[in-house]
């Protein structure tokens, strides 16, 4: 079986550039923006209730102050009806003020509803507060309740993006893979999509509160004293413009902080991978070097951007102090004149405070959003990229699947101006080992790769038993494919469980043969737990041979139709190869095997061997054939052994002369 997201790097062929990471182009905000409201619009009916209790909630909020605002008028009234005598009725004592000469009092108990000598009615104003407590109470609830909503919407839609991000590393070809950086690539689907979560719960239900408290606000100054409102409004325009000028100065900074972050992961996540090569050849100072070189762009970049959208809240909020003093002066002369009540002042001014308050979340909310949404981008860039070309419609399937594989004329090349493999014709019979051989970048790996449809070939036809291959689906192709690669691939868990995932509906007992067969069960039953031995992702517990055997004894257990070793025996020692060349020849019966190996030693029983220079077949033939003819063959063979047969010669064909 092949191995999950492909084969790895061509071997020595020349690749696809490496990408600089399309985070680091920002996109437009709004774009991004819309395509989240999308996902969300997806639980229509949560987002319509959430919207729904918002609305209500905030208009009880502000219904509260008005009412409020009563309730201080009645105290207020009771205070003055105690000042003014008894017995008397308003407009009288009215116009006694005025006879004193006391017009701007007179002018403010005109306006009030005051009964001279009755002071303050408390069960009017407990009725007041009582409905005031009713009013928050039931905003709170809502609120409650939109936040209940909202944080169901929001997780699932981040379970939906995860699910298509994964289905989508699925669908990605091969060529992506080698462009791009392992450590940001694992960022993009883990940290962005957990910042993208975190940046929405945040955001959302606070950014709808906010713009719809503001509008409400807006309503009850209006409708309160236009005068005062347009003073409190004068300082919005103000605040839009400070938030915009200053979060389009952040948000390059919030871009750079995601890139920083994936190229550290990718940085960190090599480091350790390889850290058995870095203790080896005393390369820690370099490492931790470049670590900290990376960690202080990611300090940089996160500190420019925190600090820069930091300066939003503080600026809306000195905006909305001067807005106060402005609004409790006229207010003030407004009472004064009888022009306004107390409790309309008190409500207006609470008004105002709570007016700034929305639009200073609004600000402070902006470096969320924009780290939300350069993580969003980040991941739309995943879900965005080119996909494999899709299976064909009516699928072909091969009758007789001996094994028959045909090159016909083949080209390709992973970069357009740069070709690899031109014109190449092979044919492969049923039951045949063929050897594939030549330096490092002659494009052994590309040829392999080009049969599994790891890549497709830019001209030409690859004909499996007599089927194109591009007229197959991928899953037919490569279940009739086992490939063992050189670098061995295990997942975490038992070695019986690494060995069943070439055959899921394998039964023990085949397992247990799969593993005799590849030598695997001599070492495994040395080992104290046996087939339940648990691995880890890197294999640990048993050594780099043995690894490799278990992932030829996976392939065994596959029963393919066509085999494939990549440089699988380089891990091994010569006994243990010559062990596995033996079992593979119990498996070439009416199969075919592709071998490609630099050790020539493990190719000469080869019935075809196929030598590639630059993506060109030179040669082809026997061992004893090619040796004849003293070529290319002749001169890698000659290259691995006559340096230790100069001194002493032996007999028979060990030596190409």
């Amino acid at each position: 079986m092949t191995r999950p997201g492909g084969a790895g790097r061509p071997g020595g062929a020349v690749g696809p550039p490496m990408m600089a990471g399309p985070a680091e182009k920002a996109r437009s905000f709004g774009p991004s923006v819309k395509r989240l409201i999308r996902l969300l619009l997806a639980y229509r009916a949560f987002m319509v209730t959430v919207f729904a209790s918002i609305v209500i909630s905030v208009i009880l909020s502000a219904v509260a102050p008005r009412v409020l605002g009563h309730a201080t008028d009645l105290v207020f009234d009771g205070v003055i009806g105690t000042t003014l005598p008894d017995g008397l009725t308003k407009e009288q004592a009215v116009a006694g003020l005025r006879e004193q000469g006391q017009n701007t009092f007179a002018d403010m108990v005109s306006s009030m509803d005051v009964t001279p000598g009755v002071g303050v009615d408390f069960t009017a104003v407990g009725q007041v507060l009582l409905i005031v407590l009713v009013l928050y109470v039931l905003s709170s609830a809502l609120a409650w309740l939109a936040a209940y909503l909202l944080n169901i919407v929001v997780v699932g839609t981040i379970r939906r993006l995860r699910a298509e991000v994964e289905e989508k590393v699925h669908r990605l070809p091969l060529r992506y893979y080698d462009a791009a950086a392992r450590g940001d690539l694992l960022s993009r689907v883990t940290n962005d999509l957990d910042n993208l979560s975190q940046s929405l719960q945040q955001t959302i239900a606070q950014f709808l509160n906010s713009v719809l408290m503001v509008i409400a606000l807006l309503a009850m100054m209006i409708w309160i004293s236009p005068l005062l409102a347009l003073i409190a409004v004068l300082t919005v325009p103000l605040a839009f413009i400070a938030t915009a000028q200053i979060a389009k100065r952040s948000k390059p900074h919030f871009m750079a902080q995601w890139s920083s972050t994936g190229k550290l992961n990718a940085q960190v996540e090599e480091a350790f991978t390889g850290h058995e090569l870095v203790k080896a050849f005393g390369r820690q100072s370099e490492i931790e070097a470049t670590f900290d070189e990376r960690n202080e762009k990611l300090f940089e970049s996160s500190w420019r951007a925190q600090f820069i959208s930091g300066i939003i809240m503080p600026t809306i909020m000195f905006l909305g102090n001067l807005n106060y003093v402005a609004v409790a002066v006229v207010g003030g002369l407004r009472v004064a004149s009888g022009s306004l009540s107390l409790g309309e002042v008190q409500a207006f001014i609470q008004y105002s405070r709570q007016f700034t308050q929305p639009l200073t979340q609004i600000g402070s909310m902006f470096n969320l959003m924009q780290s939300g949404v350069a993580s969003a981008e980040r991941i739309f860039d995943v879900l965005d990229a080119d996909e494999e070309t899709p299976d064909p419609a009516d699928p072909q399937t091969p009758v007789d699947g001996h094994g028959l594989i045909e090159f016909d004329d083949v080209s390709f090349r992973y970069v357009t101006h740069r070709p690899l493999i031109e014109n190449l014709s092979l044919v492969a019979q049923p039951g045949h080992m063929v050897a594939i051989v030549g330096p490092t970048g002659a494009g052994k790996t590309t040829l392999v790769n080009l049969i599994m449809r790891f890549y497709d070939v830019d001209a030409g036809t690859i004909r499996v038993d007599g089927v194109d291959s591009r007229r197959m689906t991928r899953d037919d192709l490569r279940e009739r494919t086992g490939m063992v690669l050189q670098d061995s691939w295990l997942f975490g868990g038992t070695i019986y469980e690494n060995i069943a995932y070439g055959d899921p509906t394998a039964s023990r007992a085949e397992v247990i043969e799969a593993a005799e067969l590849s030598h695997v069960d001599h070492f495994v039953r040395t080992l104290p737990d046996g087939y339940e031995t648990v691995l880890d992702e890197e294999g640990g517990g048993v050594s780099a041979g043995e690894r490799q055997l278990i992932t030829i004894a996976r392939a065994f257990l596959a029963k393919p139709t066509i085999l494939i070793l990549d440089e699988a025996t380089s891990s091994v020692d010569t006994r243990t190869e010559l062990l596995i060349q033996q079992a593979m020849a119990n498996l070439r019966t009416d199969r075919t095997s592709f071998v490609i190996a630099h050790r020539l030693s493990t190719v000469r029983d080869a019935d075809i061997i196929v030598v590639m220079e630059d993506g060109r077949i030179v040669e082809q033939g026997s061992h004893d054939e090619l040796l004849a003819t003293r070529g290319a063959y002749c001169r890698l063979y000659n290259s691995q052994f006559a340096g230790p047969l100069e001194d002493e010669p032996l007999a028979g064909d060990h030596v190409a002369g």
